[in-house]
């Protein structure tokens, strides 16, 4: 019998009532579901810590959730090329394009061998400090990396290199650092790009610059992004997916390019950006 994972928002009541029927249905296709803990609550049962779930080795991983919840698993099953399903469970879902009209049919069509599968690269970024040749952190994002102030209301200053060769330094609330799949996210209240998912490239976009001459800059995913931190006027962070962070120092520097992982998302049919972009955001509509 094959394994799906399950993978759930939490405080979303609806999804105890559709587990149980998605579980009998997995069961009856010869699937045996594992379950997040978040997942297990609503079933008053014990789950699995979501880091520890491909150490089960499905052969799926069925999201029911928000964006938020999908890069999530996207993180936890970076390097495992397992397929996502995401069913948009959420209030925009930009990446859970999936309705929950549309689950049984997707997962139909998966049993077929039929479904889409749509390959996102994630990026890679890595923070080091007080000159080290080594990172003292490092993760693998789907969506973005933002460096950016915190509670105070007080520019930061950046230095920025693209493959080494010095760009700028300049004041800012913050610089973001995203993958075409994230170009819809922060990036986007930045009055940064969007792109299409199969562009291969980054956007490095500054947040409230000090300077309006200072723009978004669209570059090869093969480069490497270095950001310095020049001034720190408090509680400046490091934030991977909008999920992950940490407390960046004077003089630290983030390094981000492309990540060896991608992340296969199941579709019943080819994406359709624009489709998102209409029914989402209201393009075309007056």
């Amino acid at each position: 019998m094959f394994k799906a994972a399950i993978i759930s928002k939490p405080q979303k009541p609806e999804v105890a009532h559709l587990l149980p029927g998605l579980i009998e249905w997995l069961r009856q296709h010869d699937y045996e579901a594992v379950l997040d803990e978040d997942s297990a609550g609503y079933l008053d049962q014990p789950g699995t810590l979501r880091t520890d779930l491909p150490l089960s080795k499905p052969r799926l991983v069925i999201v029911l959730g928000g964006d938020g919840t999908l890069l999530s698993a996207a993180r936890a099953f970076a390097g495992t090329g397992t397929p996502i399903l995401s069913v948009n469970l959420g209030s925009l879902g930009f990446l859970t394009e999936i309705p929950l009209s549309d689950l049984y049919v997707t997962l139909e069509k998966w049993c077929e061998g039929v479904a889409d599968i749509d390959l996102r690269f994630m990026m890679h970024c890595e923070l080091f400090r007080d000159g080290q040749d080594r990172p003292i952190r490092e993760w693998d994002a789907l969506n973005d990396v933002v460096v950016a102030k915190g509670t105070i209301a007080r520019m930061a200053d950046y230095t920025v290199r693209i493959d080494q060769q010095f760009v700028a330094t300049f004041r800012a609330d913050g610089i973001i650092v995203s993958t075409p799949t994230g170009s819809t996210a922060y990036n986007l209240a930045a009055n940064g790009p969007i792109l299409m998912s199969s562009v291969d490239a980054m956007v490095i976009t500054p947040i409230c610059p000090h300077l309006l001459t200072i723009r978004p800059i669209v570059v090869p995913s093969d480069c490497m992004v270095n950001i310095q931190i020049e001034g720190v006027p408090n509680q400046t962070y490091l934030t991977v997916d909008g999920q992950e962070a940490v407390e960046l120092m004077l003089g630290d520097q983030v390094h981000c390019g492309r990540s060896q992982f991608s992340v296969p998302l199941l579709r019943l049919r080819p994406n359709g950006l624009f489709s998102v972009l209409r029914s989402k955001l209201k393009w075309g509509v007056r």
